[in-house]
Parts: C-alpha cells; structure tokens; sequence
C-alpha cells in the first residue's frame, strides 16, 4: 500500500493523521508513566520514542500546555494542572 492511501485510509477510519494519531498516543503513554511511575523523564522520553529528554519535553509541553516535570508534580499533589491529551 502507498503511504497516500494508508494516510487517506487512516484519516477515514481514524479520524486524524498517523502521525498526529501516533504523536497523542506517546502523549497518552508518557502521562501514564509520569503518573504512575518513578522513571526519569528521560527514561519515559526513551520509552515512548523520543530519542532526547529535551524533544520530548517540548512535545509534551506543546500537546499537555506544561512541562513533564510539572505536569507530574501537579499530579501528585492534587494541584490544578491539565489533562493529559
């Protein structure tokens, strides 16, 4: 299959991009790790496919509006901080 067909397939069945699909689920993911986990930033970054702490800190701030530290820190506290996407 070309990669035309699969993007129009996928926007049909999907209702967005691959990449913007694969993009908020890593967001998805991540949210999950910050919140239930221990790991570093880094090792969360790495474990949803980021190859730097620093692209993946700015992905999560771009998609979540805060940094992954903060985002985490507000979790854990009951702070008023956003939903992961």
């Amino acid at each position: 299959m070309s990669r035309s067909t699969l993007h129009e397939r996928f926007v049909h069945f999907i209702g967005q991009p691959p990449m913007q699909y694969l993009a908020q689920w890593r967001m998805q993911v991540a949210a999950g790790l910050l919140r239930d986990s221990k790991a570093k930033v880094i090792e969360v970054a790495l474990g949803v496919g980021y190859e730097s702490e620093a692209a993946f800190s700015r992905a999560f701030k771009r998609a979540v509006g805060v940094a992954p530290g903060a985002w985490r820190s507000g979790r854990r506290s009951g702070g008023d901080v956003p939903a992961a996407p």
